[in-house]
């Protein structure tokens, strides 16, 4: 019997949900950034950090994972350090291009054979014949009502 529950649970698998989390920092962001930008224009080329620290105001943490069914986890960070308000240097993991990471979203396992969707007129002959549901009258629905109240009133 223990067999039979192994053998079930090899084929059948539970979904498990795809789990984005962070900021995806591409490397033409990463290109972009230049030493002396202020806060605001770091902001507008990677987005709000996920980490903002007030034991540490001096440095952004950047820090993406996505978890997904069947695929290995990519997990990427990057820290922005400033100095006076004024960017002074990023740190982090290798990043992909934009089109790197999109071609990595597509990678998927392959499914198993893909079952024949059809029949043959030999197969449906086999399945008795049943009468044909009775056509919907057109007449038999009230008409709906085109006259509605006015949402406002009219001024007096």
């Amino acid at each position: 019997m223990q067999d039979v529950g192994r053998s079930v649970t090899s084929v059948i698998s539970p979904y498990r949900v795809e789990v984005v989390q962070g900021n995806f920092v591409s490397k033409e962001q990463v290109e972009a950034l230049q030493k002396g930008m202020s806060r605001e224009q770091v902001r507008q080329i990677l987005g709000t950090p996920l980490v903002s620290s007030v034991f540490h105001n001096d440095r952004w943490d950047y820090v993406f994972s996505l978890r997904r069914q069947g695929v290995e986890t990519q997990q990427r960070r990057l820290t922005v350090y400033f100095k006076d308000d004024m960017m002074e240097r990023a740190e982090g993991d290798t990043m992909p291009s934009e089109a790197e990471f999109v071609s990595t979203l597509q990678v998927r396992n392959r499914p198993g054979k893909v079952p024949r969707l059809g029949a043959t007129e030999a197969e449906l002959g086999a399945f008795p014949k049943s009468a044909a549901p009775a056509a919907a009258q057109p007449d038999s629905a009230p008409a709906p009502n085109t006259n509605y109240p006015p949402l406002e009133q009219a001024p007096r």
